[in-house]
């Protein structure tokens, strides 16, 4: 007999947690080796998590809209039809599953090209004999209502404290979610039907309601969402390296007018300002550069990563890979292309995390100026402020109006200095204010 369990996989490298957005199985039905069995959220994309097993899903420890550790179980799964009722005696402590099944065996579960953990230490969410059954946002709960949960009798599966629990208790008004079975006795174990060679169809997600900003309820604690947190972690660690700002303002005329010309073509003014620092980056690469305790890391390609804001909240930066060698059009379709998907939650690691050099464009919003926060392992990032029309004293000494706009570079002065940032600042201005046509060879 085997009974296997599937754990959190690390989908990234800064990831601790994941949020289980969906079940594609449900339990009974039958899993194939390579097959789509849930959709986690990690720090910034949802990801398809496919089994490396075959069997039947036998018993969901952590259910959709629920988070869990890395490296945690959230679900067994039963080689044969036959062990599912021991897989769900053994998730309800049963005794009969602790003489009948050996200890369960590790099943390591990959999502894209992300090596999954193949060991993993029970949390206290785990249905044990003898220890407390309580879901991860139950005791989150538990410790800021100071409720103790062992005066607490759980009304989910088995008998586990769940959430609304420790809501009633502290005499909140639960959340409202999807209402769950709550057997006293393991169940008897239902035998799938399984019509092959027709895929089972996949659960539709119902993710747990995150709230937007901008709908939020006065003096209401809103917990932050998966991204923020991974936001929160990266601005810590940014904390940590000594940066400076350098100030250059560039005249955009004559980048407007090729705009003008390009913008029927489906060429967006960020991929037009990303390729021309792009450009320019070839000749600074120490401004592509990154620090590290071995020294400097020269990149071999140009990644340019542009910040985006989501819409409930967090920041991502899809990343235009090598944008100095690709022509204006396509790389525009390629932006297109990573906005809307990471809208839909759906970037690849390497399409957010791959980034050498970032661009944070406020102008949109008619900002005049700003500073931005240095992006953990890179060397430089630029914010780019609105064009306004000025008056400035033209070359004949006479006075003239002309669209200029604010950048400010933030650079690690570990291996960067101002000299350096000046000198690409200036290379830069010369290109969009001179040459902006080159950038549509």
């Amino acid at each position: 007999m085997s009974i296997n369990e599937v754990f959190m996989p690390a989908l990234s490298s800064t990831m601790t947690e994941g949020k289980i957005v969906s079940w594609v199985k449900s339990p009974g039905d039958r899993v194939e080796k390579g097959e789509t069995v849930v959709v986690v959220e990690s720090d910034k994309a949802d990801m398809d998590v496919e089994s490396f097993y075959e069997g039947f899903l036998a018993h969901i420890i952590v259910p959709a809209g629920e988070t869990a550790p890395v490296g945690a179980a959230i679900a067994y799964v039963a080689e044969t039809e036959a062990e599912i009722e021991a897989a769900i005696a053994m998730a309800g402590g049963g005794a009969a599953a602790v003489t009948e099944t050996p200890a369960p065996v590790p099943v390591p579960v990959a999502a894209g090209n992300v090596a999954a953990p193949v060991t993993a230490s029970h949390n206290g969410s785990n249905h044990k004999e003898g220890r407390l059954v309580a879901s991860p946002r139950a005791r989150k709960l538990a410790k800021e209502y100071r409720i103790d949960l062992n005066n607490l009798k759980g009304s989910g599966p088995y008998g586990r404290i769940v959430a609304e629990d420790v809501e009633t208790a502290a005499g909140k008004t639960p959340q409202p979610t999807t209402p769950a079975v709550t057997p006293t006795q393991p169940p008897a174990p239902v035998t799938p039907v399984v019509t092959a060679p027709v895929a089972p169809a996949p659960v539709k997600p119902v993710p747990a309601p995150t709230p937007a900003i901008t709908s939020s309820v006065p003096g209401q604690v809103v917990p932050l969402t998966t991204l923020q947190n991974a936001v929160v972690r990266n601005m810590m660690v940014s904390l940590t390296v000594p940066t400076f700002h350098v100030g250059y303002t560039i005249t955009v005329d004559e980048l407007n007018k090729v705009y003008k010309q390009i913008k029927s073509k489906g060429v967006t003014m960020t991929a037009l300002l990303a390729k021309a620092v792009a450009v320019t980056l070839q000749k600074h690469p120490l401004l592509n550069a990154s620090y590290s305790e071995q020294g400097i890391v020269h990149h071999g390609n140009i990644n340019v990563a542009v910040a985006v804001a989501m819409d409930d909240g967090g920041l991502i930066t899809p990343v235009l890979q090598k944008a100095d060698q690709i022509d204006i059009y396509s790389l525009s379709r390629n932006w297109k292309t990573l906005v809307d998907k990471a809208r839909a939650k759906q970037l690849q690691p390497e399409e957010y995390n791959s980034g050498t050099f970032t661009l944070s464009n406020l102008g949109m919003f008619g900002v005049d100026t700003f500073d931005a926060i240095l992006p953990p392992g890179q060397g430089s990032i630029l914010a780019i402020a609105a064009s306004r029309p000025e008056v400035v004293a033209t070359k004949d000494g006479l006075f003239g109006i002309c669209q200029q706009m604010k950048v400010n570079i933030t650079c690690d002065h570990r291996i960067i200095y101002g000299a350096h940032a000046a000198a690409f600042l200036k290379d830069l201005a010369t290109l969009i204010e001179t040459n902006p046509q080159s950038l549509t060879m």
